[in-house]
């Protein structure tokens, strides 16, 4: 099945009360929108839509797993991934002027007209919302960083290396100031 259709929901034909659709993403889901902030996700999202009359009530539940690179160190981590998000979809008959005006992010306006209802982007941006901002290695029982020790000592040592440097004549006048409160 084509991608696009695949993530296509046909609500006309729909009646109203709510209606359970799941999508797993992957690889081949995210190639279509270039490089990622993470090495490998599979994710499985429940979608549950409610149709009533004039808008619908979409319930997204992210479930899964993203491969990451830890910003300390390197390593390569397993994340778990869950998380819930709703939008409302209102049926206008100027949606173009609506979505420019709404201030809401969970409001999107459709036109009247609309048939389909396509999910991909918002199936996106929800995955991509689920990965942690910060992605260190978690601690072990005893509540060591499991970051690999190499790279940490090595960081380590250009910090203190930085911390010694004398930058130049013109600056060094300034180290005074540093520590300077007011």
């Amino acid at each position: 099945m084509n991608q696009s259709r695949e993530f296509d929901i046909a609500f006309v034909g729909l009646k109203p009360g709510i209606h359970v659709f799941e999508y797993k993403v992957d690889k081949k889901f995210f190639a279509a929108y270039g490089e990622q902030d993470f090495i490998d996700c599979e994710a499985l999202i429940k979608l549950s839509l409610e149709k009533n009359n004039g808008f619908m009530l979409l319930k997204f539940d992210i479930d899964g797993k993203a491969e990451l690179v830890c910003d300390r160190c390197g390593n390569n981590l397993t994340k778990q991934l869950w998380d819930e998000f709703n939008i409302i979809v209102k049926m206008v008959e100027n949606p173009e002027v609506m979505n420019e005006q709404e201030e809401d992010p969970d409001i999107y306006y459709i036109s009247r007209g609309e048939s389909h209802l396509h999910v991909a982007d918002w199936l996106f941006e929800f995955v991509n919302l689920s990965i942690p901002l910060q992605k260190i290695c978690d601690e072990n029982e005893s509540g060591e960083s499991q970051c690999n020790k190499e790279v940490l000592a090595q960081l380590k040592q250009m910090e203190e290396n930085v911390a010694k440097e004398i930058i130049s004549p013109m600056m060094k006048g300034l180290e005074k100031f540093k520590d300077f409160d007011n």
